[in-house]
């Protein structure tokens, strides 16, 4: 049963210590205009803290997408006939003409950051974000860095709408979605005590560059079975093993190539490699150019 809050209470804003700005029709205009920014823009942009009572309800979907990310107590969401617990350190997105209604938590109200967006790649950075609309609520790491980019962005507009602002604003939103929807490379581990197995094997690669490495050694390296590795790296780079560690060995010979005078043969030599014509077409293979010419127009 759909949770609500008593309807004289529930309150579209009104929050002591909020903030937000919705930009003027004219701006998001421009915005739409200008090639710089037309991809990928805010429209609208604020935080709620402790909003007790806060509830939307559209039951006509709008026209930008939202993304709503709770950093302290909780809330729901009812999207696409779900509806889903929100907390803190969770996030969610409505992609745009959704239907969609949700609301404040009464005894733990939630403090919430959001902020609507559109463009041209809006809908397939929502794709992204909500896992091709499989997942609408997802947790992320909490992160002073993300926080702080937030707060740069509404600064800056409270400034004013000026070209340099607006696009200044909008280049970092690329950079604030791109941080809920890759997480875990944007909270980097602090050391190798939060690092799993697939992590400290990669940096395993990355020491053991000059050598060949079969997938025995690796998952050996791990302390997991070869097939369970195999699978572990897979869903985690998206790659198999060796073939990652190849594009390791071929990133390394790319800064031979462009800082140093070493020999092609020499360079193959330096990546586990003994034939040098073995090299040049598994350079070529990756790269889609030999190593001179890799070389050559590195410049």
């Amino acid at each position: 049963m759909l949770r609500k809050s008593p309807v004289a209470q529930r309150k579209k804003d009104g929050f002591k210590g909020q903030k937000a700005i919705v930009l003027p029709g004219k701006i998001v205009q421009s915005c739409e205009d200008s090639p710089l920014i037309s991809n990928l823009f805010i429209t609208d942009i604020g935080f709620y803290p402790k909003a007790k009572f806060h509830y939307r309800k559209r039951s006509v979907g709008i026209s930008q997408h939202i993304l709503i990310y709770c950093v302290d107590g909780k809330g729901w969401v009812q999207l696409d006939g779900q509806e889903y617990d929100v907390k803190s350190g969770q996030y969610f997105v409505v992609p745009a003409e959704m239907v969609h209604q949700y609301g404040s938590d009464e005894d733990a109200p939630w403090s919430i950051y959001w902020l609507h967006f559109k463009g041209r790649l809006a809908n397939d950075y929502t794709s992204q974000l909500t896992r091709n609309k499989t997942k609408f609520v997802a947790s992320v790491n909490f992160s002073e860095e993300r926080t702080r980019l937030f707060d740069s962005m509404y600064a800056t507009l409270e400034n004013g709408y000026s070209a340099d602002n607006l696009g200044y604003i909008n280049m970092c939103l690329w950079y604030f979605l791109s941080s809920f929807c890759y997480d875990d490379i944007f909270h980097v581990p602090s050391g190798n005590a939060e690092k799993d197995a697939i992590d400290l094997s990669i940096e395993f690669m990355q020491q053991n560059i000059e050598h060949t490495l079969s997938l025995r050694e690796l998952a050996a390296e791990a302390h997991i079975s070869p097939s369970h590795y195999a699978a572990l790296f897979k869903k985690k780079t998206g790659y198999p093993p060796l073939e990652y560690f190849n594009h390791i060995k071929v990133q390394k010979a790319c800064q031979y190539l462009h800082f140093t005078n070493l020999q092609i043969k020499e360079i193959a030599y330096k990546v586990g490699i003994c034939d040098p014509y073995y090299f040049s077409r598994f350079f070529s293979n990756i790269m889609g150019v030999s190593p001179l010419e890799y070389r050559n127009r590195k410049h």
